[in-house]
């Protein structure tokens, strides 16, 4: 029995075990060199990944509170992958950083509550997990606690985040109330379509659509994006709208199976919405990093396209775009991350001439832009291409002509800084930057990920063999 647990738990196990080191060598005081902790870190990271593939049974577990299988072990390790990437670019910016141990204790939590939350069967343990990875995270995002934009991201993210939690507790109150249940499996059975338990559904839905930053709700998004650490605003655009996603899937397609022509209807107006918002916000930006907050929003409408699918490949869609999009997103970020730790540049003005100077880094963003905007042969392509169809399956053809659309938009404003780092020049461009051998490793990553992950087509069927549908 209690090596059943263990094993189902293993990797909230590992995590956790992880932290409570962490902790011990904080407070033991003494600290060894940055250089040593941050290798540790990342030998542990690693370790924590490779273990998360070993084989373990499907389970439910806490009166089905918490239950695992295969996808749900899946995604996980996508988010493990995600963290470590994240990790091994943020090299240099925490090498020079004195809360060093502070910010991967606090990294470790958000994770291990994304972990809970995936794996929740009833609404919660969904609300707990969500809880536990939200309030380390506003901490993450004033982690440089000397600059004034950096407090006012997390009061800004904390405030938008109070508000969303609110939405969603009040929601899962009213179901509570209507159906007098929160697991999953009772959920299903005691929905009927009244109005009122609409309107309670319509909550839950608008808690979720804030935490991935669909619009309307997305108005915190480029503020926190900005103000924050380069690695956290990473991790905040890819492992934690991931791991939303993944649990908004599970959700859609089980809870609320009975509602599914009204979400459906919902979630295209959405996808819509924040597709076109995005973009066009995207358009007049120059600061980096909001650039790529906008193509972050707009990333959101073609995932919420894939899920309308409500389908075994709709759902296969989801896990595999995000597994691309991490490898694509990070290489982006980690090139900004760079950058910004060695000379403070951030716009796209400075990047003009970086060719000239820094090929290898040239290249990494550009691929990753490549497979941001869905340019064939890049894996980005093919992630997109199974969400439009996913999307399509249920004859939504003018919707799915619409988000083509989008992509063709999006073109613009990728191709913009694509322009200035190989064709543009400047007096000054940024000279010659070292390169570490961990971030080295990152891009390493991302760019064998962005470019074999679309042509192996085993991958999108190994997740398609494990994914759910209606």
């Amino acid at each position: 029995m209690l090596n059943g647990i263990i094993i189902s738990l293993r990797q909230e196990l590992i995590v956790t075990v992880i932290l409570f080191l962490l902790l011990f060598i904080k407070v033991a005081g003494n600290e060894p060199r940055p250089g040593v902790i941050l290798n540790l870190i990342n030998i542990l990271l690693t370790i924590n990944l490779v273990l998360g593939f070993f084989p373990g049974p499907d389970a439910a577990l806490f009166n089905g509170m918490f239950h695992t299988d295969r996808l749900i072990v899946l995604e996980k390790n996508i988010l493990n992958l995600g963290t470590l990437i994240v990790s091994l670019q943020a090299y240099d910016w925490l090498k020079a950083h004195r809360q060093l141990l502070e910010f991967y204790m606090l990294l470790l939590a958000t994770l291990t509550g994304f972990f809970f939350m995936i794996s929740a069967g009833n609404l919660l343990m969904f609300y707990l997990g969500l809880e536990l990875s939200t309030i380390p995270l506003t901490a993450l995002s004033g982690f440089d606690l000397e600059k004034r934009q950096s407090s006012e991201a997390s009061m800004k993210f904390i405030i938008s985040s109070a508000f969303s939690s609110a939405l969603l507790l009040f929601g899962i109150s009213l179901l509570y109330g209507a159906t007098g249940t929160l697991g999953f499996e009772g959920i299903v059975h005691k929905l009927d379509g009244s109005a009122f338990q609409l309107f309670a559904f319509i909550l839950i839905l608008s808690g979720f659509a804030f935490k991935v930053a669909a619009v309307p709700f997305h108005l915190w998004t480029a503020d926190v994006y900005e103000g924050s650490p380069v690695p956290v605003t990473a991790y905040l655009s890819v492992i934690s709208k991931g791991a939303v996603f993944f649990i908004l899937v599970q959700t859609l397609y089980t809870a609320f199976k009975p509602l599914v022509g009204d979400w459906q209807k919902i979630l295209i107006l959405l996808s819509v919405l924040t597709m076109l918002t995005g973009n066009l916000f995207a358009l007049r930006q120059n600061k980096l990093k909001r650039l790529l907050a906008f193509s972050s929003i707009t990333q959101s409408g073609f995932i919420l396209a894939g899920i309308i699918g409500a389908s075994r490949a709709a759902d296969a869609s989801v896990v595999y775009f995000v597994l691309i999009y991490i490898f694509s997103n990070l290489g982006a970020f980690g090139v900004v991350a760079l950058i910004s730790a060695q000379t403070g540049r951030e716009t796209i003005d400075d990047y003009r001439g970086l060719y000239a100077g820094n090929p290898m880094l040239s290249w990494v963003m550009a691929i990753s832009l490549f497979s941001l905007a869905g340019i064939p042969p890049t894996a980005g392509f093919f992630g997109k291409f199974f969400l439009l169809m996913a999307g399509a399956g249920k004859g939504n053809y003018i919707f799915i002509t619409i988000a083509a659309l989008n992509m063709v938009i999006s073109l613009y404003y990728y191709l913009r800084v694509i322009k200035a780092i190989f064709m543009d020049t400047q007096p000054a461009p940024i000279g010659k930057l070292t390169i570490p051998l961990l971030p080295n490793i990152a891009f390493l990553i991302c760019l064998t990920g962005i470019c074999v992950a679309g042509v192996m087509g085993w991958v999108y069927d190994y997740i398609y063999s494990l994914s759910i549908g209606l």
